[in-house]
């Protein structure tokens, strides 16, 4: 190994461990291909701001033509050599999506709403999820566990989120552990604080949903961990799990970052998305009690990336005030819109994207938690009466072709983060016309599809000191996922 022409001294001011871990990588690249001669590390001054570093070997050599492609991810000059193509790629990634993003927050850090963290952190977050799912897709290990454990409370019943969150896990390392409560020491009187900490030993990431009444899933999950925290302080636990919220009565942030991702693709990148209009819209269920979560969630992520969100609902169907205000804020800090209607069709009109979702009014949940706390069943049986008879008056806040027909150009994206109230296939009536659903079931699964990697970057980041040196190491390890 040598170093090239001597230049003159100069200072630079930036992230060390990246810098290197982008040199070492280039220079690890350059060992694969050259089996005999030198490779020459250097740099030159393009101008009085910028330096160019540069690495020079004897090896096999790239074809003129193939010069373009070198950064792209995934791409390989030479198919006999060892190794995916990856890291060039990530270290392109590093320099051009990471460089000046601070996200050393997330180390450490739990998930519980989108709107505590940064707008670094949420791009960040993105970054890492694309990362590991192509790491998966070219056969890479991404492992960062050899043993420890992932435990899952799910206090509401659940399918994607559920596997999503163990296939997480798994990608990473970990074995899953589901706390059924049912066969738990809890109906005999365990308290929070004890359930917390005899779970988390040895636990590296605790999820957990918690979402079927207002003002006690957040307070739940926020209990449980300030018991886990405590554990760990007192020096009954060796480490700290992370907590990751799978839905709780306020956000669903697994669920929206992955509807933001799968938007991101969509549109092909978040410098993309600004002024896009995006109808979050109540739709008709013959269901009731549905979580506000979803729609909140929508609301207080996607006004942080400038687009033009729109929340509509028949009168008497608002969600949590404080997260509207939420919506409201990110509008002055990212120069979003947001506004409130009590139409669909207005909000359906031109717009881009649209999410119709049913849920319950956030007044009657409020009423809903009262009575269960009292254990008032008539109470509870005549509010399930009210809501229903009150839903069957709104069967026309539907997503109809002819309400899709009002779209920008009639193509807008439909969302819905499943399983959908189906017009003519699930139910009589319901939240959306079949010929709508099944025109847009493949990126409907898609947009499901990205929940995994979501949760699993949630994981890595509060895991992974260095995620960038993690990622690039990950490549360079040649650990394969699947062996034959």
């Amino acid at each position: 190994l040598l170093f090239g022409t001597h230049q003159s001294e100069c200072y630079l001011i930036t992230d060390k461990s990246r810098l290197t871990q982008v040199l070492t990588n280039f220079i690890n690249n350059a060992l694969k291909f050259t089996t005999q001669g030198t490779i020459t590390l250097g740099y030159e001054f393009n101008r009085e701001d910028e330096i160019t570093f540069y690495v020079e070997d004897t090896g096999t050599g790239i074809p003129q033509k193939d010069l373009p492609s070198i950064f792209d991810r995934f791409v390989k000059l030479n198919t006999f050599m060892q190794g995916t193509g990856l890291g060039l790629s990530i270290s392109k990634s590093i320099v051009e999506q990471l460089n000046g993003l601070d996200f050393k927050g997330m180390y450490g850090s739990d998930f519980l709403h989108t709107w505590d963290k940064t707008t670094d952190e949420l791009k960040a977050l993105y970054i890492v999820a694309d990362a590991l799912r192509e790491l998966r897709e070219n056969n890479v290990s991404s492992k960062i566990f050899d043993s420890g454990l992932a435990v899952s409370l799910f206090r509401d019943n659940s399918t994607r989120t559920r596997f999503s969150f163990s296939k997480a896990a798994n990608l990473l390392g970990l074995e899953l552990q589901d706390l059924d409560e049912k066969k738990s020491q809890i109906a005999h009187g365990e308290t929070v604080r004890e359930t917390a900490n005899m779970v988390s030993f040895m636990a590296d990431v605790i999820g957990i949903r918690d979402d079927m009444f207002i003002g006690e899933g957040h307070k739940y999950q926020t209990t449980f961990m300030d018991a886990v925290k405590e554990g760990y302080r007192d020096g009954i636990l060796e480490q700290q799990p992370t907590l990751v919220n799978l839905q709780c009565d306020v956000d669903h942030p697994t669920q929206c970052m992955a509807d933001m991702l799968h938007v991101i693709h969509y549109f092909g990148g978040v410098e993309n998305l600004k002024g896009k209009k995006v109808a979050m819209t109540w739709a008709y269920s013959p269901s009731y009690g549905k979580p506000l979560s979803v729609p909140q969630g929508v609301i207080g992520l996607f006004t942080r990336f400038g687009m033009d969100v729109t929340l509509a609902h028949p009168e008497g169907y608002d969600v949590m005030p404080e997260v509207e205000e939420v919506a409201r804020k990110n509008c002055e800090k990212y120069g979003s819109k947001f506004h409130k209607t009590n139409s669909m069709a207005e909000a359906f009109t031109d717009a881009d994207i649209v999410y119709p979702k049913s849920w319950a009014p956030f007044a009657a949940m409020e009423e809903r938690t009262k009575l269960y706390a009292q254990g008032d069943k008539d109470g509870i049986d005549a509010l399930e009466k009210k809501l229903l008879a009150q839903n069957a008056q709104h069967k026309d806040w539907a997503c109809t072709e002819e309400m899709m027909k009002l779209t920008k150009d009639g193509k807008a994206l439909y969302l819905h983060c499943l399983p959908a109230d189906i017009t003519g296939l699930s139910c009589a009536e319901g939240e959306v016309d079949n010929s709508v659903f099944d025109r847009y079931i493949v990126p409907l699964y898609k947009q499901a599809s990205y929940k995994p990697y979501i949760i699993a970057a949630m994981i890595f980041l509060a895991q992974v000191k260095d995620p960038v040196r993690a990622l690039m190491a990950m490549d360079e390890g040649k650990e394969q996922r699947k062996s034959f």
